[in-house]
């Protein structure tokens, strides 16, 4: 659920190419406004300040990001070749919905990859290779000790790629990655359901101890914290609610919903 700009030379004596006139653009440029009102407007999506199936208003965006229509119009199009925006003829540009089915994919497929990584990656065999699931997890505390809501979601997917990464398995981390944007959304969906019940510091405790779990080579306790419950809250309070998915989606959610 991205031309490098011409230049006009002279036919009698040509100009040696530059590394800006075969680019269009030099090392250390800074980001142009449409990559700027792209990454803006992806973060809106993420965070879920504009939800799935939600309007794509772009006065109120580019109010939001401090940019005008234009590079906004520009940014729209990157995001919809990225999958988090859909064009609606006479209704506009909206955020892609999100199916049960699509939940039911991103879930499964994330589960699949998370415990293929724990078993080929733990107990942990090279040194250093925790550095960055540590680092990852010392981000989200400190950003829960601040009340930073705002990142919860990409805290949550760093740590968890982090994860992912302990398998020193490339083609593996590369399939996680590439479920990137929609797990985010996911992610932000099923943070947004369990804030009435679990504070940032609450979570940001939950992985710490899943974190004790991996430098304890424990395989079982990581496994079964990450089957646990806590990844499934928007699917057990909102997965009736969303667009009817495929019949294994459905049968999959019943059977979520019969072991509350």
């Amino acid at each position: 659920m991205t031309t490098p700009t011409s230049t006009e030379t002279s036919l009698a004596t040509p100009a040696a190419p530059t590394a800006r006139h075969r680019t269009g653009y030099r090392v250390g440029d800074p980001p142009s406004i449409v990559a700027l009102a792209t990454d803006g407007l992806r973060a809106l999506i993420l965070n879920g300040t504009l939800g799935p199936g939600e309007r794509v208003v772009e006065t109120r965006v580019a109010e939001l990001l401090t940019v005008s229509r234009p590079p906004l119009r520009e940014a729209m199009k990157v995001l919809e070749n990225e999958g988090l925006i859909q064009s609606i003829p006479r209704r506009g540009a909206i955020v892609t919905p999100m199916t049960l089915h699509d939940v039911y994919e991103i879930v499964t497929l994330r589960a699949t990859l998370e415990e293929m990584a724990v078993r080929i990656g733990i107990p942990t065999p090279a040194a250093g290779r925790l550095d960055r699931l540590h680092e990852a997890l010392a981000l989200m505390e400190a950003n829960a000790a601040a009340g930073t809501e705002a990142t919860a979601t990409e805290d949550s997917y760093r740590f968890h790629l982090a994860l992912v990464a302990l398998s020193g398995h490339r083609r593996l981390e590369d399939a996680y990655r590439s479920m990137a944007l929609q797990l985010q959304m996911y992610l932000n969906l099923n943070r947004r359901a369990r804030a009435g019940r679990e504070s940032l510091t609450d979570r940001a405790a939950r992985h710490r101890a899943l974190y004790n779990s991996v430098v304890a080579g424990d395989v079982d306790a990581v496994l079964e914290e990450l089957k646990g419950d806590t990844s499934l809250s928007f699917v057990r309070e909102f997965g009736a609610t969303l667009p009817a998915g495929s019949p294994a989606a459905q049968a999959w959610l019943d059977g979520i919903l019969a072991s509350s």
